[in-house]
């Protein structure tokens, strides 16, 4: 399984190494792609996150799942690059997986009509955006899942695990985790 997590400043740092971390545990090829133009991108709480590639040199690529992390400042920047939003688009229409958590359904998805027809979560504070919210931890919806905040990065990182490969590997990651949530 091939997964492009895209980071921009102000990337919610606990959600995207929550993701990728888990996201590899699992065996997925991860990768981290920045929007900004550099490799080192300056995420939340003054955490600076190594990107393992330029979004446009990976652009072209097909991905399994594609994750944008929240934080608000990050999660704006992400639905206004309309390269992501394009490829987003591709990726719905292909039927392939998005994923997103915290305020980027509501800042990025959601504006570029990505949530349409659609239940999904987010931070409860932006919960106006999106037509149709729903107040539970992690939503999936056809091939798009979306998740509320940091506390539920581990739940929505091990939802992508089980959609994408399987209940049984997402049980065995979260033993190793010790993760007894739902």
């Amino acid at each position: 399984m091939k997964a492009m997590v895209a980071v921009a400043e102000g990337s919610e740092s606990l959600e995207t190494v929550t993701v990728v971390n888990v996201l590899r545990r699992a065996g997925f090829e991860v990768t981290v792609a920045s929007i900004t133009g550099q490799l080192a991108v300056k995420a939340t709480r003054e955490i600076t996150l190594t990107a393992d590639a330029l979004f446009a040199d990976v652009a072209a690529q097909t991905f399994d799942l594609i994750v944008l992390p929240g934080g608000e400042t990050g999660a704006r920047t992400l639905g206004a690059h309309a390269a992501l939003i394009q490829m987003l688009n591709d990726q719905r229409h292909a039927h392939r997986w998005t994923a997103a958590i915290c305020a980027a359904p509501a800042l990025a998805l959601a504006p570029a009509g990505l949530l349409d027809g659609k239940q999904a979560t987010c931070y409860p504070a932006f919960r106006d955006a999106l037509l149709h919210f729903v107040d539970l931890p992690v939503v999936v919806d056809g091939h798009c899942i979306t998740s509320q905040g940091p506390a539920t990065a581990m739940t929505f990182a091990l939802q992508l695990v089980e959609s994408l490969a399987g209940s049984a590997l997402r049980k065995e990651i979260a033993a190793d985790l010790l993760h007894h949530g739902h």
